[in-house]
């Protein structure tokens, strides 16, 4: 196989390319890492009943308070770090501050969610947490697992040490301290019928494979390489887009 070249983009270019396919109604979405985009893939059934079940609960437990909760539909960018994502689930407490006047990309969160699956733990373990915990603002980063009762929370301390806390049972209730609130994982794993290890351990199973997105043609980067899963396989969602907006449907 012949090696491609590599493309670097900047923030904005990107940002450019995420905003065409929201005015031109393209249902794709894309995360970008230190001048490299990546497609970000449907999630599954459990994924986002999980997601909404999450969001619901601290909807109604911050209502009242001067906190916002926000879907996935929302950007975080970490300017340390020169990544922009789309957490799960992110709260913000107090002034919301926006990377650009379109009101559409969030610099300040207070908390943040993402729903594990078997082919992206290792990168939100690893990677995203490492560059989340760049955001001065941020105090708590949930992890949730959809194929077993499992949630890791790690809060910021006073002196920068980010400390675990483990859930394993659903007669546990979640505290986070961040937002001054707790959920219990029942509630969080409501009507979610865990399949556990399916996405991976099934002999069956086969990742889905994106050749392209509208505004993002894709391949899969060297840098995933070392965060492999299902035996061996690169996640579909780590596909590196070599160009930002330019590409149409083939």
């Amino acid at each position: 196989m012949t090696a491609q070249p590599r493309s670097f983009y900047s923030f904005d270019d990107y940002l450019e390319g995420e905003r065409a396919a929201e005015r031109e109604c393209r249902d794709e979405r894309h995360e970008y890492v230190d001048g490299e985009v990546f497609a970000v893939t449907g999630a599954s059934w459990e994924h986002n009943l999980i997601t909404a079940n999450f969001t619901g609960e601290l909807h109604a437990r911050l209502k009242g308070r001067p906190c916002f909760v926000l879907s996935n539909d929302m950007r975080v960018r970490v300017e340390s770090a020169n990544t922009g994502t789309y957490p799960d689930v992110a709260v913000l407490c107090g002034e919301p501050s926006f990377y650009d006047d379109r009101r559409d990309t969030v610099t300040n969160p207070t908390l943040l969610v993402e729903v594990l699956s078997p082919s992206s733990e290792g990168y939100d373990r690893g990677g995203k947490f490492a560059a989340y915990r760049q955001l001065p603002s941020l105090r708590q980063y949930v992890l949730v697992a959809q194929d077993r009762i499992a949630v890791d929370v790690l809060t910021r301390e006073p002196d920068q040490r980010w400390v675990l806390t483990a859930y394993d049972a659903l007669d546990q209730t979640l505290v986070l301290d961040a937002i001054d609130c707790a959920v219990p994982l029942a509630d969080i794993y409501a009507k979610v019928e865990l399949h556990r290890g399916e996405d991976c351990a099934h002999p069956h199973h086969k990742p889905q494979a994106i050749a392209r997105t509208a505004g993002f043609p894709c391949r899969t980067p060297r840098i995933w390489l070392s965060l492999r899963a299902c035996s061996g396989t690169v996640p579909a969602s780590a596909r590196r887009c070599s160009s930002v907006g330019r590409a149409t449907h083939s």
